[in-house]
Formats: structure tokens, C-alpha cells, sequence
């Protein structure tokens, strides 16, 4: 488990390809002999509902049997209206110990092989001991809607969190519009004509519970209210 502390102030590629995998709600099953597969789950357990991961073995077996080589391929795409929506790309390769076929109500186990995560970072490889090592993020399966409240229900208040952006933008910015959320902090994207830039706004601690979210952004915000008092003052 990664410890807590003031220093921390994004997820490792493990904890978000978990956050990922957690709240996907579709993705692509791509399996030997068959046509890539769609799969989109609208009833809220999400699109891993089916498909549980498990270590793989540490001795192979000289006779595999009939397992299926497999690979899921997820999309991670911001929520709000941003110019360039996708976030990172997932793709999770292993074996499938039976046959995966969206007709059945029951998991299908995949025996976890390689885990790559492409991001705005680059591309990292997580093992299944490193999926292992992290705690799911409370706020991954609801990001999605508090980073759509606070555009269409506190729309006026996200300018204001450029108080805290350093350095300050420069001139030409045409929006900002909130990117990311997780345990650690928000991300911003701030648009220009022709290209944009992402900034971290860290929250004081990690969250580890979901309810905790809402009052870290309002610290945020009491935080950019006071710079910005202190900027009028000095003007």
C-alpha cells in the first residue's frame, strides 16, 4: 500500500490504470479466432463487471489447454467538453481460462499477463503485483459526475481556481475547464487558440473517502479567494 503524505500529489501509473479498470464503462475485447467484441455496461457495475483479473502463475504449465489469448483495450475520457477529451489508453493482455462471451451473466477469469497504461506521461507497464500494492481511489467512479456538477452547476467558480495556477497563464487563454479528479488533487486544462496546458492543483491531504472531495475543493476555492484578496490589495 503507498503511504499518505503532504508530498504525494498525483497517482502512480498503478493506481490509475486501476482507477481505470474501476470505473470504465466500455471497452474492447479483442480474443483469438473472434471478431473485436464491444462491450458497454449500462447497468452501473461497469465494463470489468465480467472479466475478473488473477495473478498469474509462477510456474507455467507445460500444457496450457485451451486457454485463449485475450487483450482489453479501455479509453479514459475526461467528462467535461474539453478540446482533446481522451485522457490515457489501457490495454491489459492475459489468457482467458474459458471462452468470454457476452451472453453469459457469469465473470469470466483472465489470467493477468501485462498491464500498459499511455497517458499525457508516456507509456508505463504495471504488473499485477503493482495493481496489487494500491488501494482503489474512492473518487474514481464518481469523478465523472462532480467534475460535470461543478461545470454545469458552478460553471463561474472554475476561473476563479487560476488564482492557485503557477506560473500564471498567459495571455491569449480562451477557457479553463476542470480535466481530471482523483484522490490527490484536480487538474485543470487551460485552452488557447491552437494548443492547451494541464495544471495540478494538489489537494492539502489524499482523500480516502469519497465524501471527503467536495470539502477539498472548497478549500481550493478558499484558497483562490484569498489570493485573490490579497492580489486586490496590493494592486
Amino acid at each position: 500500500m503507498r503511504p499518505f503524505n503532504s508530498r504525494v500529489t498525483q497517482p502512480t501509473p498503478a493506481e490509475r490504470l486501476l482507477s481505470i479498470l474501476t470505473a470504465a464503462h466500455s471497452m474492447t475485447v479483442v480474443s483469438d479466432g473472434h471478431d473485436p467484441i464491444e462491450v458497454h455496461r449500462l447497468d452501473g457495475t461497469g465494463a470489468m463487471g465480467h472479466i475478473h483479473l488473477h495473478a498469474p502463475p509462477e510456474v507455467r504449465p507445460a500444457h496450457p489447454g485451451t486457454r485463449a489469448p485475450v487483450r482489453l483495450e479501455l479509453t479514459d475520457i475526461a467528462p467535461t467538453p474539453v478540446r482533446n477529451r481522451m485522457r490515457a489508453r489501457v490495454t491489459v493482455t492475459g489468457l482467458l481460462l474459458t471462452e468470454y462471451s457476452m451472453e453469459t451473466t457469469a465473470s469470466t477469469c483472465m489470467e493477468f499477463g501485462q498491464a500498459v497504461l499511455d497517458d499525457h506521461n508516456g507509456r508505463a507497464y504495471v504488473t499485477y503485483a503493482a495493481l496489487q500494492e494500491v488501494d482503489p481511489d474512492p473518487i474514481a467512479t464518481s469523478e465523472a459526475a462532480m467534475l460535470t456538477h461543478l461545470v454545469d452547476g458552478h460553471s463561474e467558480l472554475v476561473p476563479l481556481l487560476l488564482r492557485l495556477v503557477q506560473p500564471q497563464p498567459d495571455k491569449g487563454m480562451v477557457r479553463v475547464l476542470p480535466l481530471a479528479m482523483d484522490r490527490y488533487g484536480l487538474t485543470l486544462r487551460l485552452e488557447y487558440p491552437g494548443t492547451h496546458r494541464d495544471v495540478r492543483l494538489p489537494f492539502a491531504k489524499p482523500v480516502t473517502r469519497v465524501d471527503q472531495a467536495g470539502p477539498q475543493i472548497h478549500s481550493l476555492l478558499a484558497t483562490a479567494r484569498r489570493a485573490s484578496h490579497r492580489n486586490q490589495l496590493l494592486a
